[in-house]
């Protein structure tokens, strides 16, 4: 039977008890039915994995044991960022979590002149946690035992004039007639996806005198959700730990 895991922003020490996360306790106690000395596994995004067990169910609280650690390493062998333009409603939410599944990296949200979206900075750092939120629940249910770093929303022409990102960079471009054919140089890569309306010519400029080449997906036009898993995808089946054996 697979274990429920568990992620704890703190410290893991074998032979300790720790409090579990209310939303965590609440989900086990209400919804798994979880009872004492059920067993867990806990982590904290060391790249460590460690044997847990319930150690008492007290109404919303929850405790555990800490047993023995182990590193296990489910990482991809490349590390991608992923620029996303942020999407109106919920959708930045499934790319976070779909994103986290697929072993990215880092997740740079970023705002362009075509985006919908528009965010003050204390928009900026609460959208930050919650997507941070997102991608803990996507490791506990995907094995990592990292998690991707997630930055506050930026604006696009900011991110590119400070980025020092090595490795390959790219940008999705729907409309090029075919795909540049460069390598990954450095085992890393940046690729990123535009918004709704696509990226102005401008910021396309702005990419090309950063050092990115284009490439595209295809000739269908993607929606910028549908544009970004596709693109990982495509990345961690050529490059990374998607390929068949």
């Amino acid at each position: 039977m697979r274990l429920t895991r568990v992620y704890l922003d703190a410290a893991l020490i074998p032979g300790t008890v720790v409090e579990l996360p209310s939303d965590t306790a609440s989900h086990l106690a209400k919804v798994l039915r979880a009872r004492s000395g059920d067993d867990l596994i806990l982590f904290n995004g060391d790249g460590r994995e460690f044997a847990g067990a319930i150690e008492a169910l007290r109404g919303s609280r929850v405790t555990a044991t800490v047993g023995a650690g182990r590193h296990v390493d489910r990482e991809s062998p490349i590390a991608v960022t992923l620029v996303q333009c942020v999407p109106r409603g919920d959708r930045m939410d499934f790319i976070v979590q779909k994103a986290t599944e697929l072993g990215v990296a880092r997740i740079v949200p970023v705002l362009s002149q075509r985006s919908v979206v528009r965010l003050d900075g204390k928009q900026s750092e609460s959208k930050a946690a919650h997507w941070r939120a997102v991608a803990v629940s996507a490791c506990e249910q995907c094995g990592r035992n990292r998690l991707p770093d997630i930055a506050a929303p930026r604006q696009l022409i900011n991110h590119l004039g400070e980025s020092t990102a090595m490795g390959l960079k790219l940008v999705l471009e729907p409309e090029l007639k075919a795909p540049d054919t460069a390598m990954i140089l450095g085992g890393a890569v940046e690729i990123a996806i535009g918004p709704e309306g696509g990226f102005s010519p401008d910021e396309l400029e702005a990419f090309r005198v950063s050092g990115y080449s284009r490439v595209t997906l295809g000739p269908r036009i993607l929606r910028t959700e549908t544009a970004a898993i596709a693109a990982v995808t495509w990345l961690q089946t050529r490059f990374g730990d998607m390929q068949a054996s």
